[in-house]
């Protein structure tokens, strides 16, 4: 394998990783305001057809992108609503419009099946471009790798670094002590958990209009779950979801390259990978596993190491708080 294959690989696993990236940072946002939006798996799917119907019907893919934002909103906006107002369980809601995201993409999108339609085009940034290795990887790309990796800065920055970002962060972690403080708990959670679903919509656009071009049923079928996963493996950090999306894509790579070794293997083992790695994965960082793990290295790498990988969610996260104003 030489260099230019090298190269050509990590450009596909960063252009396949970033609707992962933007859902990522969608759902970080809202399970950080202390809402669990389980639907993403559906909201994807069906944001993906209809993202793809709006641009081929108007032959524009912002509105396409306009309209898979605004049906992940409706979505999560489905989820505060049941949950916030009618103090029912996030779970169950997002488990039930994940099977019905699923079951209305493939029934209103059945006539738009493997369409030829319109596409995000690759926009390779000058100069830039032209640098070794770093150019082809990050800067000879279509605008959704540059919008995944700006929104990973602008979300951490906006989580971590700003006063609204503060008054999300204690909505997900202390919301009695934040409303005792003047925040309206409830209003955040509504505003970001339709700023996460719209994001989330967006991903799924993403992915028919910029990665795997067109519709059929199942398109991104299995990512939300994935989004899901990695943003506990990221420890509910925008940028550390961002890696934990490139390292699936890595995976999904793998996969590939094995297939190829390897054609006497059924493709459903390979196929399997990254599930079984992220899977792997979650048990180290959600279970006392991580303790053990690293009691046997010395004693100066015990406590950078834990803190790599052990991850805490908001201490509110899906729990329903009492005021509604």
């Amino acid at each position: 394998m030489n260099n230019s294959e090298i190269i050509l690989i990590l450009t596909s696993i960063i252009l396949q990783a970033s609707p992962l990236i933007i859902a990522v940072a969608g759902e970080t946002l809202t399970e950080r305001a202390g809402v669990v939006n389980l639907a993403l798996d559906g909201t994807m799917l069906i944001a993906a057809m209809v993202g793809f119907v709006a641009a081929y019907e108007t032959d524009n893919i912002w509105l396409g992108f306009l309209a898979a934002a605004a049906v992940g909103a409706f979505f999560a906006f489905i989820v505060a609503f049941g949950s916030i107002r009618l103090r029912q369980s996030q779970v169950a809601i997002g488990f039930v419009l994940t099977l019905l995201g699923d079951d209305l993409s493939a029934f209103l999108g059945q006539n738009y099946t493997r369409l030829p339609g319109p596409s995000v085009g690759k926009l390779g940034i000058p100069l830039l471009k032209d640098i070794p290795i770093l150019g082809p990887l990050f800067f000879n790309q279509n605008a959704i790798v540059y919008f995944a990796i700006i929104l990973a800065g602008i979300t951490y920055w906006w989580l971590f670094r700003t006063q609204p970002g503060l008054h999300l962060r204690a909505s997900g972690e202390r919301p009695e002590s934040a409303f005792a403080r003047g925040v309206n708990v409830n209003r955040v959670r509504y505003l970001y958990t339709i700023v996460g679903g719209a994001l989330v919509g967006i991903a799924g656009a993403a992915y028919s209009l910029g990665i795997k071009i067109g519709w059929s049923e199942g398109h991104t079928r299995g990512l939300g779950w994935i989004a899901l996963a990695i943003v506990i493996f990221g420890g509910w950090s925008p940028v550390r979801g961002a890696f934990g999306a490139l390292l699936f894509g890595a995976t999904k790579a793998l996969a590939t390259w094995l297939q190829r070794a390897f054609p006497e293997v059924s493709v459903v083992a390979f196929n399997a990978i990254p599930w079984v790695l992220m899977i792997l994965v979650l048990l180290v960082v959600g279970s006392d596993f991580t303790e053990r793990l690293t009691a046997i290295l010395p004693k100066r790498l015990r406590r950078p190491i834990r803190r790599i990988l052990q991850v805490a969610p908001p201490m509110a996260l899906g729990i329903t708080f009492g005021e509604e104003k």
